[in-house]
């Protein structure tokens, strides 16, 4: 099939733009991979710390330099449902190395903060910046440069993340992604939203939403709506960095099991010693991050990636930018209705065919590169395939070769919409992003006067007191990275919903960041420039009139004389302590713009 014109377009534009920083970040790579396996460079004496606590023949294996040695990154810990499961993985991965002839070791454990606990609290502040002490902490893991091969173990939203960007700063060294799988189906999650909604009008009590809440993330896994956690595993499977199948597969499961064996294993047959050799840098190239955006439009996925992946790429040597997006989902079918844009979990939609299903159809439709590099081997058709236990062995199958389900998911040829999730905004306040995959056409445009606030809170207390009464856009500015870390506003959703059921148009305009969960209400965001980096929204006051507009892909102030004014200097001086966020201080300081991956690392 041939390829897409716009696809072949949009990364001919990606590789032009970032031959200034590719050439020379594989040029580093390459001397990585010339210098041999690291550990042969290093004294007896830095030798014998690495491998004293392990067991002796694990010892003289490694000393005698004739196994393979696979470096784990963990985001492991139990109070977090996604990274529960990785408890057991070490000893599953040691054990997979032994029968390799190899060895393994834990190399260090990465933080995985969670946004559903820290939502609409201050810890969320932190959240986006996690993403960057997780790589920090895996290039320490990684640092004692004994490894290779490298797994990493994380899923949710800044883990996945942060992890590839270590991954892609040792881009020399081979790296299989192993995921932990969703938890089993609750209540369903348009009943779980109906009382979120019933709760924010006082029509039910605590203990309504504190069961519905506890009945729908009951177990281990990902939650089973398709937000950030699960966007990100769908997207290792674009890009090649898990193995085929293995995303939606649920945790403690016999084939959950047998993956994991299998990831450690694929990841130690890449490795230099082998005959595959296949570092990630050459995984992580600009045609797999144009298939990930692909993946992102044709599922619907989570406008956060809009930003990680850019940061993705920048640690790869490789420039996005989100005119790269909004042209991909132009051309990108939307294939898929997972919660927010539908009614299934991701549980339904690995059901009905899943990932294998849509990359066999992209890739027939020509919207998706197909000779590309994975861990899995050359060419993605063969993440069309789909794992199975037959007598206890590990096989790949045909997969889906249609859909099982057309409410959930569709072929290209015949989707819920010709165009992807994802619309670029730009006008006279700034560029920013809208998910419009769960939005109504009818709600596209939105023009109306404004309410400022500085502060969630504010909205709510505003929404408590009855002071929405008519059309209007909601600007909720000053929460980009400089100002706070650029939180998320998911706890707005039920409140925003709330006025549009009322028959109001609603819209929000924030220069910070809505959870992969937030739907129907549209929202433009991560808005660059944010308001205290000089950005427009920081001129606007109450009664403006703003238009709203993803059809033309707009955001304007309409008053006349509106961005004359001087800004508005907030008082952020509670943004700077509590709950570990004077730790967080330099990371402010320091931060790019949304539009370049709100990053400290590349700004």
């Amino acid at each position: 099939m041939t390829l897409n014109a716009t696809v072949a377009h949009v990364t001919e534009r990606i590789v032009a733009r970032s031959k200034p920083l590719r050439r020379p970040y594989l040029d580093r790579m390459a001397r990585a991979r010339e210098a041999g396996t690291a550990r042969a460079h290093l004294t007896c004496g830095n030798q014998a710390h690495a491998y004293a606590a392990m067991p002796g023949d694990d010892k003289a294996r490694l000393a005698a330099g004739t196994a393979g040695n696979l470096g784990i990154v963990t985001a492991f810990n139990d109070m977090l449902s996604a990274h529960q499961p990785y408890e057991t993985y070490p000893a599953l991965i040691r054990r997979a190395a032994h029968e390799m002839g190899g060895t393994a070791q834990v190399a260090g454990g990465v933080p995985a903060m969670c946004d559903g606990v820290t939502q609409g609290q201050a810890g969320m502040e932190l959240s986006l910046f996690s993403r960057d002490v997780i790589a920090m902490a895996a290039g320490i893991a990684l640092s004692h440069n004994v490894f290779d091969a490298a797994v990493f173990l994380g899923v949710c939203d800044k883990i996945v993340p942060g992890l590839v960007i270590a991954a892609a700063t040792f881009g020399h060294l081979p790296t299989v992604f192993l995921p932990a799988g969703p938890m089993t189906s609750g209540i369903p999650n348009d009943e779980k939203a109906k009382v979120r909604q019933q709760f924010a009008t006082g029509e039910v009590g605590r203990d309504k939403l504190m069961a519905a809440e506890m009945a729908s993330y009951h177990g281990p896994g990902t939650c089973t709506f398709y937000g950030t956690a699960n966007t990100n595993q769908m997207l290792m499977e674009f890009m090649g960095l898990h193995l085929p199948g293995s995303s939606f597969v649920n945790p403690n499961t016999p084939l959950r099991e047998a993956l994991t064996i299998e990831g450690a294993r694929r990841a130690l047959a890449i490795s230099a010693l082998g005959n595959e050799y296949t570092p990630v840098c050459d995984v992580l190239d600009e045609r797999a991050f144009v298939n990930g955006i692909v993946g992102l439009n044709a599922t619907g996925g989570s406008t956060n990636l809009l930003i990680h992946l850019i940061a993705m790429a920048r640690a790869a040597g490789i420039i996005l930018d989100w005119e790269d997006f909004a042209d991909l989902s132009d051309a990108t079918p939307l294939m898929a209705r997972v919660y927010p844009n539908g009614l299934a979990d991701v549980n339904h939609f690995h059901a009905a065919g899943g990932l294998g299903f849509m990359i066999g159809e992209l890739l027939g439709a020509g919207l998706l590169h197909p000779d590309v590099r994975t861990v899995a081997g050359d060419g993605l058709a063969r993440y069309t395939r789909e794992p199975k236990l037959l007598d206890g062995a590990l096989v790949w199958d045909d997969g889906a070769g249609e859909t099982l389900n057309d409410r959930i998911l569709r072929p290209a040829s015949d989707p819920f919409q010709p165009t992807g999730g994802v619309k670029r905004l730009a006008g006279n306040l700034g560029t920013g992003v809208m998910k419009i995959s769960a939005v109504a056409p009818e709600r596209h445009v939105i023009e109306a006067p404004v309410r400022v606030f500085a502060d969630q809170e504010d909205v709510k207390a505003a929404f408590k007191a009855g002071e929405f009464t008519s059309d209007t856009v909601v600007v909720v500015r000053f929460q980009g990275p400089k100002a706070n870390g650029m939180p998320e506003l998911h706890s707005l959703t039920p409140v925003l919903a709330v006025l549009q059921d009322r028959g109001l148009k609603v819209a929000l305009v924030t220069d910070g960041r809505m959870s992969g969960a937030s739907g129907k209400v549209p929202s433009a965001i991560h808005v660059s420039p944010e308001a205290l980096d000089g950005g427009p929204l920081a001129r606007l006051h109450d009664g403006d009139w703003v238009r709203v507009d993803a059809v033309a892909g707009t955001l304007d102030v309409l008053t006349p004389g509106a961005l004359d004014r001087p800004n508005v200097r907030p008082d952020l001086v509670e943004n700077g302590f509590g709950t570990g966020r004077e730790l967080f201080d330099i990371f402010r300081n320091h931060v790019g713009p949304a539009e370049t991956g709100a990053t400290p690392l590349f700004a």
